[in-house]
Order: structure tokens, then sequence, then C-alpha cells
């Protein structure tokens, strides 16, 4: 799946003449594309997979050849997301460069990906998961935990090399205050209508906070 999911051309249930089939693999991602692509609509109602299946060509039952239901889709979408930013974070921390410095970057890493990818952002705001089953939820907040213990981590660091009396407090603090400004950024983009982008200001923002 690309940074940026795309518009795949829409299937069909059966083969065309001189037109393959896709193999199934290509048509998960086909799936996830379109429904990623019909997530970036501002406003957009909640999708269904009748919705989904028109815009692809194909009947629901195509559909559920691929996936199981429909949080399970999402499911797909959320690893994506949980692959591409923790892979980064993983980036960062092998460069090493110093704790703070790290702290800003995972921080930017987050909200670039959300600017970049609008339907994936209102999966991580929620917004996209409301009707959805309760456990796609409770896996974005699993994410964000993930990432709170990330800039915890930073931050403790930061506070050992500064010979702060409780460092680990300390850390606690900074990392919930980075983190509820990244989760902030994310869902304003999604609630301007993906107007007000999660970087303004980014690095002015980070330099207060940090």
């Amino acid at each position: 799946m690309a940074e940026t999911p795309d518009s795949p051309e829409p299937g069909s249930t059966t083969a065309a003449p001189g037109r393959r089939r896709p193999p199934p693999g290509e048509r998960r991602v086909q799936i996830l594309q379109m429904l990623a692509t019909m997530l970036e609509a501002p406003g957009a109602e909640r999708v269904t997979t009748a919705a989904l299946a028109q815009r692809l060509g194909v009947s629901e039952a195509a559909l559920y050849r691929h996936f199981a239901s429909k949080a399970q889709m999402y499911e797909a979408l959320i690893e994506f997301i949980e692959q591409s930013i923790f892979g980064l974070v993983a980036q960062i921390a092998q460069r090493g460069a110093p704790p703070q410095e790290q702290a800003a970057q995972i921080v930017s890493v987050v909200l670039r990906f959300a600017e970049k990818n609008p339907g994936m952002a209102r999966v991580m705001a929620g917004d996209a998961l409301v009707l959805e089953h309760q456990r796609l939820q409770q896996r974005m907040t699993l994410f964000f935990d993930k990432l709170e213990a990330q800039l915890r981590q930073c931050a403790r660091s930061a506070a050992e090399a500064d010979a702060q009396p409780a460092p680990t407090a300390a850390a606690q603090i900074r990392a919930g205050v980075l983190l509820a400004f990244a989760m902030g950024r994310v869902q304003r983009y999604v609630r301007s209508g993906f107007r007000r982008s999660p970087t303004e200001a980014l690095a002015e923002s980070l330099l207060l906070m940090l």
C-alpha cells in the first residue's frame, strides 16, 4: 500500500475479454485503497460495504471473499498505520539523536503521516470508527499508548541527562503533553475537513514544549 492510497481502477466480478482478474493479494490492496480514498471525503458519512463494492464495481460477496467483515478491513488499515509509523520511530531511535530531538521527530512523523494520508487520519482520530466494532477503537487506543511509551522513554533519557530529581515523573508529564498535542492536531485536521494542517507551525510548537 502506498503512503497516500490511490483510487484503484474499478474491478469486475467476472473476467472481461482481454482483462485479467486481479490475484487475491492485489484485490485486497485495491479494497483497502478504495476504503481509504472514500474516508478522505471531508465530512464523509459512514462507509458501507454496499457503497464500497459499488465504487469498486464488484458485489458485496466479492468483498467478503477477501475480508471476513468490514471490521477486518479497518484492522488492515490500522495495521498499515502501525507498521508505517512505528517503522519510522524505530529508525529515529537507531540514529541516536539527543532524546529531545528524538521526541520532536516522533511527533513530526505522526503528524506528517496524518497530513499525507487524510483517510488514515480519520481512522487515527477515531472519527471513522465511531459506529464500527469496539475493538477497532481499542486498537487505536493501544497504538497511542505505545506511542506515549516511546515519548516517555525519550523524556526520561533527557531528564536523566539533566540530572533532574524525579526523571520518571517528569517524563510522564512531558510524554503526556506531547501525545495530547499530536492527537489534538490530528483531531483538528479531521474536523476542519482537512483544511487545518496538522504540521502548522510545528517546529515552533515543539520548541515551546521541549
